[in-house]
C-alpha cells in the first residue's frame, strides 16, 4: 500500500507548492485534496490549494506528474445530510468530480455526509436524514458507474460515524457495486465508533484510508463531533488503536491510503514509520 497525504501540507499556499513539498518530503502520492466549481479567488492568487472542477483535468494531471506524484482520489466532500442549496457541496459537484477523476484515471472520488449545519435537519428522523444522503448520492453513482470510477464514503457525520448509518445509506441505493468506504481511523473514532470494529463490519468495501490519530483532548468531544479535518500529532501517538484497524485491513487489497496530518516533516514519517512496523 501507498501512503500519501493531503495536499494541504503548508497553510495559505498554491497547489503547485503542496505537491512540491510533498515530493521534497519523499512521498509517491496524494489527493486532490480540495475542489471547487467555477473559479476561485483564494486559488486563482495562490494562497488556497484548491483545483476548480470546471478546469481541464488533464492539466491538473500534468501538474501532479511534474512532480512525479500519484493521484490517490478526488475528494468531494458533499454537505449530504442538509438540503440542497448553491452554498452547499452536493450533487452537482460530485458529477464534475466524477468526470475529472475518469479523465485521467482517478479510480475513487470521496464523499460523506458530514455534520448538519441547520436545526431543520437535526429534527429530521433518522430514517429521512438517510434518504437525504442516498437522494443526493443518486445520480453520482450512476455516473460513476458508467465512467468505472467508484464512490467512498467516508465516516465524517453522524450517519457514516456508524456502521448501521454507513449500511442503510447503502442498503437505500440498492447496495451499488461502485459505492465503497473511505475509512476514516479518527473521524469514526471521534463520532462514537470503534474504529477496529467497523474496519471488520465493512472490510470488503474499504478501498482507501484516511489515517489520523488523535490526543486525549479529544476524549470529551467523542460522541458529539463529527469529523475533524487534520491530526495534529503522528499516527501512533493517540489514543487510537490504530494498530488494530492496521491489523484488519492489511491483507485487503488497499493500493493508495493517506495521512490526514498536519505538522512537521518529522511527525509525517513518524506516522509512515509506524503504519509500516505494524505491517501496513
Amino acid at each position: 500500500m501507498k501512503i500519501g497525504v493531503f495536499c494541504l501540507v503548508d497553510p495559505f499556499c498554491a497547489m503547485e507548492h503542496q505537491l512540491r513539498r510533498i515530493k521534497e518530503m519523499g512521498f509517491d502520492c496524494a489527493d486532490v485534496t480540495d475542489t471547487h466549481s467555477g473559479a476561485s479567488m483564494g486559488a486563482n492568487a495562490g494562497f488556497v490549494a484548491s483545483v476548480s472542477l470546471d478546469s481541464n483535468a488533464f492539466d491538473v494531471k500534468r501538474m501532479f506528474d511534474k512532480y512525479g506524484l500519484e493521484i490517490s482520489t478526488v475528494c468531494m466532500h458533499g454537505v449530504l445530510i442538509d438540503p440542497v442549496s448553491p452554498e452547499r457541496y452536493g450533487t452537482h459537484e460530485m458529477m464534475k468530480a466524477i468526470r475529472m477523476a475518469a479523465a485521467i484515471g482517478v479510480k475513487y472520488c470521496v464523499t460523506t455526509d458530514q455534520d448538519p449545519k441547520l436545526e431543520w435537519t437535526e429534527k429530521l428522523s433518522y430514517e429521512n436524514k438517510v434518504y437525504s444522503v442516498a437522494e443526493k448520492l443518486y445520480e453520482p453513482i450512476r455516473l460513476a458507474a458508467d465512467y468505472g470510477v467508484e464512490v467512498l464514503l467516508e465516516p465524517h457525520g453522524p450517519l457514516t460515524d456508524t456502521v448501521q448509518g454507513m449500511k442503510d445509506i447503502m442498503k437505500m441505493l440498492d447496495d451499488s457495486p461502485v459505492l465503497g468506504v473511505n475509512m476514516d481511523t479518527g473521524n469514526s473514532w471521534l463520532g462514537g465508533t470503534d474504529p477496529v470494529e467497523m474496519a471488520k463490519a465493512l472490510k470488503d468495501k474499504i478501498h482507501h484510508i484516511h489515517w489520523k490519530d488523535l490526543g486525549e483532548e479529544w476524549i470529551p468531544m467523542r460522541g458529539k463531533q463529527f469529523g475533524c479535518g487534520f491530526s495534529t500529532i503522528a499516527v501512533g501517538d493517540g489514543v487510537i488503536d490504530i494498530a488494530g484497524v492496521v491489523d484488519v485491513l492489511k491483507d485487503c487489497n488497499i493500493t493508495h491510503s493517506t495521512l490526514e496530518v498536519v505538522g512537521t516533516e518529522e511527525i509525517l514519517k513518524k506516522s509512515v514509520a509506524f503504519l509500516r512496523n505494524h505491517g501496513m
